[in-house]
């Protein structure tokens, strides 16, 4: 019995160090995904506290990882894990039945699950916890209370400083598509599938059928069936999701994401939370990637009439171009952040913390090729 209870500790502790630490060095990520939830539910009053509430949450499941891993305080650490693990898998519940937002976010970017198998990890993940917690008094540690709120207390302050460093700047994992050194303009040209469903008059049955692999060969068929419905499925519409519209409303991803040369997008998804001063101090940096010959435009998800409007006011002169808010946030954890790409590659990306200037873009990309 002493083995299956530190096969328990361990399976979950392992879990939740992953789930808080993939969560944590994403905190933005985390944000975005908490907030979808507050849409939801119709809380969206609850937003300003989101990024608080994604920190403490984060480090809250990484710390109660680590004591299960490593059996520190665990007779403590089962009051916390048991309701929070019973108000995730609640919450999974009804996202596996009412789809209340499309990902959870359980595992952040690393892995993606859809709800229905969100919910069941989080079944199968109770029924390890509630014998953790039933247990709770038979764990042992081989430090004194003391030595467990040390090491849990060093494993937090470690763990704050790192969320908040991946929030100041950027993710020091990046697992999503614009991570450096990805291709982000491969488009596969996959042929698109037309589905119609149709009715049984009679029986009530359902069929689902491929255009144009239909029975109306039979001439009872259609006296038979009825229309119901019918879908799309486009296996090229997340190859692409980058949409960049000109004023006209023409799409130019494909030309600005085939440039071979390198060229910067700076990503704004929202310019009234962007940080202003950022955008003015990168006008150096636009000017003279322009006098070089390269590319360097905006992205934005602000509508035309207020981008123009804060140029007037500040003088930014870099060419915006409109784009999808939500494909901006997965871009780059950053308002704004900038990217520099290469044959549509990723080279680099930098939170506006840490904008370069000329000397130093071109000095070690330019100069260095």
């Amino acid at each position: 019995m002493k083995r299956v209870r530190t096969l328990f500790r361990i399976l979950v502790g392992i879990v939740f160090i992953f789930s808080g630490f993939v969560k944590g060095i994403d905190p933005l990520g985390t944000v975005y995904r908490m907030q979808d939830y507050f849409l939801a539910f119709g809380t969206t009053w609850a937003n300003d506290f989101a990024l608080p509430l994604t920190i403490f949450l984060c480090i809250l499941e990484f710390i109660l990882g680590i004591s299960l891993l490593f059996n520190l305080w665990i007779r403590m650490s089962a009051w916390v894990l048991l309701p929070m693990m019973t108000s995730f898998t609640i919450l999974t519940f009804f996202d596996a039945f009412y789809n209340l937002v499309p990902d959870c976010g359980c595992f952040g970017d690393a892995i993606k699950m859809n709800n229905t198998e969100t919910f069941i990890k989080n079944v199968v993940l109770m029924a390890l916890v509630i014998p953790i917690f039933i247990w709770r008094k038979r764990y042992k540690s081989l430090l004194n209370p003391t030595g467990d709120l040390l090491v849990l207390g060093m494993a937090t302050i470690l763990f704050t400083g790192l969320s908040f460093y991946c929030l100041w700047h950027l993710p020091v994992i990046d697992f999503r598509e614009w991570r450096k050194g990805a291709q982000v303009n491969q488009a596969s040209e996959l042929p698109i599938r037309f589905f119609v469903t149709y009715k049984n008059r009679h029986t009530g049955e359902t069929g689902e059928f491929l255009a144009p692999d239909y029975p109306w060969n039979d001439s009872t068929w259609l006296s038979d069936w009825i229309f119901v419905s019918q879908r799309v499925e486009d296996p090229n519409q997340d190859n692409l999701a980058l949409m960049i519209e000109d004023s006209l409303e023409n799409d130019l991803a494909r030309t600005f994401l085939d440039i071979p040369d390198y060229h910067f997008f700076v990503v704004v998804y929202n310019l009234d939370a962007a940080d202003r001063e950022a955008l003015v101090r990168l006008q150096p940096l636009y000017q003279a990637v322009s006098e070089a010959g390269y590319s360097f435009i905006g992205l934005t998800g602000t509508l035309p009439e207020k981008v123009a409007a804060f140029q007037g006011e500040t003088g930014v002169s870099i060419p915006f171009y409109s784009s999808d808010d939500v494909v901006l946030k997965s871009m780059i954890r950053s308002n704004p952040g900038l990217i520099l790409l290469k044959d549509g590659v990723v080279i680099e990306k930098w939170h506006y913390h840490d904008f370069p200037d000329w000397q130093e873009v071109k000095k070690k990309y330019i100069d260095a090729r």
